[in-house]
């Protein structure tokens, strides 16, 4: 009898540990995902310069450029959200992957305008339809059910993407032939092995047929409001790094240094990635004040210059990117504790398509004021605008405290870890 019982309790004993290495392997494949797609929408930053000089595109055109992606992005995000939800995930992250690859090809093939726009439009399709499903299957997939850590390692898998595309954009098309090609090439070699790479997911149990309303349950809108504020206002003031920091330093230095323009512009999401791991340890509350008075001491730097001299812009950089990993993963940690979790893709894609408006629309505003005012000047307005937000949006995200959730079955002390406190 007891040579009977023995096997069988080692077999009892490792069971848990198939699903816990399957969920560990999706969440591996959904952050790598994330880091490939979020890298390909940055990687024109440092370049665009380089495709005013070549197609004659002035500065208005040229945020228009890059503001295509927040303006797709926006509705695809409404409408992604619930479909990861309610279909799963893996036939959704493919074919963001798909529509990600024809995006770099418009680039590499680009022989005007229409091709970058076209080539934008797509990077927003793309990542518009995967960030809130490789964000929702990260926090679904948290190992022991930590929600707020996982809600961490999805943001940071954004904004290491991000910072990775334009660093490396730059070293290679300052230092490596076909600068407008090659990058996307490299970038299309990472799509195929994500393609790869989301082969372990599949269609989660208990996935509803057909998409849910976009929408934020009432007790937490309040929350929700003041994390998108403190988000918007720091991917705004990282949007003017990302949108026209590299012509400003061009002009200014007389000369293009792409290295130079990705550093500065990847100086921003490096010390945003470095910032991040912080909101653990200070609560997302205290992450989001603490956040937005870095997001503001930066934009008064880069105002008294406005970009152009390189210690003052390298020195807002480091201000403006500390400020947005804190107050970015700060609101990021404190919607994801509250979303409830059959509404966790939804939820995740509402908040980043508000983080997305803010990367783009000051961008846009920036190169219409350029119309009547040398671009530098542009800068020192809209860094004055957005400084001028920051002091009450800094006193709602205090004043706003979340609702005390239950813990969920099986998850005991989930809900202290993400409460903010």
């Amino acid at each position: 009898m007891p040579t009977v019982l023995r096997p069988s309790a080692p077999s009892r004993a490792r069971r848990p540990a198939v699903p816990d290495r399957a969920a560990a392997r999706a969440g591996r494949a959904a952050s790598y995902l994330l880091v490939v797609l979020t890298a390909g929408a940055y990687l024109p930053s440092p370049l665009y310069p380089g495709y005013q000089q070549a197609f004659g595109i002035g500065d208005l055109g040229m945020t228009l450029v890059y503001a295509t992606f927040a303006v797709v992005s926006a509705p695809v995000l409404l409408l992604f959200g619930t479909l990861s939800d309610a279909v799963g995930h893996r036939s959704l992250l493919r074919a963001g992957i798909v529509i990600a690859a024809l995006g770099s090809l418009c680039f590499a093939a680009a022989q005007g305008p229409g091709w970058l726009l076209a080539g934008r439009a797509a990077q927003g399709l793309a990542l518009g339809a995967v960030t809130g499903a490789a964000s929702a299957l990260i926090v679904r997939r948290a190992p022991g059910g930590d929600r707020a850590r996982a809600s961490l390692r999805a943001s940071t898998a954004f904004v290491t993407g991000a910072a990775a595309g334009p660093i490396g954009a730059g070293l290679l098309a300052q230092y490596a032939p076909e600068p407008l090609v090659l990058p996307y090439l490299v970038h299309l070699v990472l799509l195929a092995i994500a393609w790869q790479r989301v082969a372990v997911l599949g269609r989660p149990q208990g996935a509803r047929r057909g998409p849910a309303r976009a929408h934020v349950p009432r007790g937490m809108r309040m929350l929700f409001a003041t994390a998108g504020a403190a988000g918007f206002l720091a991917w705004a003031a990282a949007g003017l790094f990302l949108a026209v920091m590299g012509a400003v330093l061009d002009r200014a230095a007389g000369s293009a240094d792409l290295a130079l323009s990705g550093g500065v512009i990847g100086a921003v999401l490096v010390c945003s990635g470095l910032a991040q791991p912080l909101v653990a340890w200070c609560g997302p509350r205290a992450a989001q004040a603490a956040g937005l008075g870095a997001v503001l001491a930066g934009l008064v730097t880069l105002a008294s210059t406005g970009g152009t001299s390189v210690p003052f812009t390298v020195a807002a950089a480091v201000l403006t990117g500390t400020g947005l990993g804190l107050a970015y993963g700060g609101a990021t940690a404190a919607v994801s504790a509250q979303a409830p979790p059959d509404a966790q893709g939804a939820i995740a894609s509402l908040l980043y398509l508000v983080f997305y408006l803010g990367a783009g629309l000051p961008a846009v505003a920036v190169g219409a004021l350029s119309l009547w005012h040398p671009l530098p000047a542009a800068v020192f307005w809209m860094s004055c605008a957005l400084a001028a937000c920051v002091p009450p949006t800094v006193a709602a995200v205090l004043c706003t405290r979340p609702r005390r959730r239950g813990p969920a079955p099986g998850r005991a002390g989930e809900a202290p870890r993400g409460s903010g406190r």
